[in-house]
This record gives C-alpha cells, structure tokens and sequence, in this order.
C-alpha cells in the first residue's frame, strides 16, 4: 500500500479501525453505516471507497463517531495497494453494485407478472428507494443500473391509475398554488415540479398564511389541504408521490432536494447545498419573492438537462 501526501490526489480512501469488544452495539452500527456507504471490506483489514469529497466526508464522520466510541479510527488517502491492482478494485465495486441491481431485476420481474390485485402494497416504492440507495454506492456505473431504470419505468406504466388518482391530476390543472415568501431550495424545486410534471399554466403566490389566498393551493407550508413535509420526505418528494411522476431524472433530483433541505445526508448528494446557497445569496440581495422563484426554477430546469 502506497500513502501519499494530501497534495496529491489518491485514486482511494482507506478507513481503519478498532471499537474495545465491549462496545458490540456500536460495532454493529458501525458496519451498517460502512455498508450503506458501499465500502470494500479488505481480507487483511480497513475498508476502502472510491476517492471523492462526499466519501471523504463520510468516513471523516465516521472515523470521528468513532473516536467518540472510545476506539481508533485512521482515514488514509492511498495511491496503490500492492496486492490490489486499481483495475481489480474496481471491478470488486461493480461486481458488488451488480449484484444489488440484478436482484432489483429478479424482484421486479417476480413483481410484474402478478395481477394488480395480488401485487404486495407498496413493494414498488421500497424497490424505488433501494434502486436510489443503490445508485449512491454504484460508483463506476455497472451496466446494469440502466436496465433497472428501465424495470421500474415499466413497472410504473403497468400500475394501474384509480379514478380516484386521475381526479387529482385534473383538480390541481390551471390553479393559483401559495408558499411562504423567500423560497428556499425545496419551494423553488416544488414550483418547477408542479410547472413541469403537474399544472403547467400554474401561478404562484406567497404568504405567511394560506387563509390570505383561500382558492389556492399550499405547498410547502403548513396546511392540511395543502402538500408539504411528509415523515421523512421532502416537499418535492411529497409532489412526486402524489402525482406519480415517474421521470429517472426527477427521481435523482429528489435525492438532491431532499440532502439540500433535510440535511440527513440520506442520498449522499451535496449538489443541491450549492444550488440552496445561491438561493440564499440571492435572497440576501434582496431579490423579490417571485423574481427569486424565477431564477430557481431555471436552475432546476438546468440541473434538470444536465442530470442526464
């Protein structure tokens, strides 16, 4: 194994470490965490990721979470291991996410040959969010990762739309939506979504107060007619589910919007911290409310075309 300075960028990251055998519950939410992140166990020892800025963080985090477990923990940025050709490793990466996807595939295969009504409830939305924990941790794009985003797009087009689901998509066409002033990342991020995917003649309104614009409809503020934070999703993401849209790309926009205004670093994507900062740059200029809404809905539609 060759260790190089921190001048020079090393294609891999190396965490070591040790927990006293005392602490067996840490030891166990340490592995979780090591396997959510996609690491490479070594025979020897340590586990390595793939050399960028949002791994490095995770394991910096760790190795601190650590530390504060009474252990030892090392982050080390390495240049070669001598029994692992850079070549072999990354083949170990994709073997590993292939395997991910391909039972993604048997599952979705099973999922689609049942009837409708004997189909489990929910079991397409679990097979969503594991094809997205997936796409975290595949980090030199198996082939495969396309042919699952095809599955599930399928698996959409199968699922059957209630009258109820149809009556929705046409009571919110042509209406005037109200969020609170000063829109941050998930409210310019929701106007682009419902503009694009929901209500495309949508106009839109602020207010502290939903009762000051009773025809309209909420969205990210408080409101129980309106659509906004649920359990653990986003605004964004709320619309998406609510409207069943099923765009690849919006999916992976979702995961930027929800790490940007949730902070739980869930999806592990930290482009949308920027997109928020501009945001609030903007905003500290003091650009009006719609004006700010304009420019931020132009930046998702960017992101939109660039997150191909």
């Amino acid at each position: 194994m060759v260790v190089t300075p921190d001048s020079v960028r090393s294609p891999w990251l190396l965490l070591v470490f040790s927990l006293p055998a005392k602490r067996a519950s840490q030891r166990v939410e340490v592995w979780r965490k090591l396997q959510r992140y996609g690491t490479l166990p070594l025979r020897s020892s340590g586990h390595v990721l793939p050399n960028s800025a949002v791994n490095l963080e995770k394991l910096e985090w760790l190795a601190e979470t650590i530390r504060s477990y009474k252990g030892q923990a090392s982050v080390v940025s390495v240049q070669a291991f001598d029994d692992l050709s850079d070549v072999r490793l990354r083949q170990l990466f994709l073997e590993a996410s292939s395997r991910s996807y391909d039972r993604q595939l048997r599952e979705l295969k099973k999922l689609v040959s049942l009837p409708h009504s004997q189909r489990p409830a929910r079991q397409l939305s679990r097979l969503r969010r594991q094809f997205q924990e997936i796409t975290a941790t595949d980090f030199f794009d198996s082939p495969l990762r396309q042919r699952v985003e095809t599955a599930l797009a399928r698996a959409d087009e199968t699922e059957s739309v209630s009258p109820k689901r149809k009556a929705k998509a046409t009571a919110y066409r042509n209406r005037v939506w109200v969020t609170r002033p000063r829109p941050g990342i998930d409210r310019v991020s929701s106007a682009w979504l419902i503009q694009r995917f929901i209500d495309p003649k949508a106009k839109f309104v602020f207010a502290d107060d939903p009762a000051t614009h009773p025809a309209a409809v909420p969205f990210d503020m408080f409101s129980p007619q309106g659509f906004g934070h649920r359990e653990q999703d986003c605004t964004f993401e709320t619309l998406c589910k609510e409207f069943s849209v099923r765009d690849g790309r919006v999916r992976r926009i979702a995961q930027i919007i929800h790490d940007a205004d949730l902070g739980d670093e869930k999806f592990g994507r930290l482009e949308g911290v920027g997109l928020d900062q501009v945001l609030g740059g903007w905003a500290k200029q003091e650009v009006p409310d719609d004006e700010l809404l304009r420019r931020g809905v132009e930046l998702i539609e960017g992101l939109y075309h660039g997150n191909t």
